[in-house]
C-alpha cells in the first residue's frame, strides 16, 4: 500500500469519527433541550396567581425552586428579596385552581437528606381563603444539615461534660 492509500484510509475513518461525533453532539443537544423545557415548566408557568411567604431561613430556594401541596407539584418560587428585618420574602406562583385556606402553612424541605429544596403548603381547616397577593403567615424555615449535626455534637458533648472542655487524648 502506498502513502496515499493510507492517507486516504485515514481520511475515511476521521469523516467517519466526525460523523459520529457530530450525531452524539446533536443527540446530547436535543436531550438537553428537552430536560431543559420540561424541568422548567410545572403547572404554572404565566399563568396562575401570587402569594407571599416569609422565612428567616430560606438556604437552598432559589427562583424557580418547587412548591408542593401533598407531594404533587402545584407552583414555584418567582422571586426572593429581603424585608427591612432581613427576612426572605418568598414570592410564589401558584397553578388557578389551587385555592388556599388562610391558615395554610409553608414549609421548606429537603428531598431526602441531601436532594433539592422544595416548599411545602399544608392547608389548614380555615374556610376562607387567600386572595392573590396575601401572604401565607405561617411558615416553617429550612432545616440545614451542617446546623444539625452541629447541635447533636453539641449535645453529646455536653453530657460527656466536654462542653466549654477539649476532648480528652485517648491515645496516651
Amino acid at each position: 500500500m502506498s502513502i496515499s492509500g493510507r492517507s486516504r484510509m485515514f481520511t475515511k475513518g476521521a469523516d467517519r469519527d466526525m460523523v459520529v461525533g457530530a450525531m452524539v453532539l446533536l443527540v446530547g443537544l436535543a436531550l438537553f433541550g428537552l430536560a431543559y423545557s420540561v424541568g422548567g415548566k410545572g403547572p404554572a408557568t404565566s399563568e396562575g396567581y401570587l402569594l407571599q411567604a416569609r422565612f428567616s431561613k430560606a438556604d437552598g430556594v432559589a427562583v424557580g425552586t418547587a412548591v408542593r401541596l401533598s407531594g404533587v407539584r402545584v407552583g414555584r418560587v418567582v422571586d426572593l428579596k429581603l424585608d427591612s428585618s432581613f427576612r426572605a420574602i418568598t414570592t410564589i406562583q401558584l397553578a388557578p385552581t389551587i385555592g388556599l385556606t388562610a391558615d395554610t402553612a409553608a414549609a421548606i424541605q429537603t428531598d431526602g437528606l441531601l436532594g433539592a429544596k422544595y416548599i411545602d403548603l399544608k392547608p389548614g381547616g380555615d374556610e376562607q381563603v387567600l386572595k392573590p397577593g396575601e401572604e401565607i403567615v405561617y411558615t416553617q424555615d429550612a432545616v440545614v444539615v451542617e446546623d444539625l449535626l452541629r447541635m447533636i455534637i453539641d449535645q453529646g458533648r455536653a453530657k460527656r461534660g466536654y462542653l466549654d472542655k477539649p476532648l480528652p487524648n485517648l491515645t496516651k
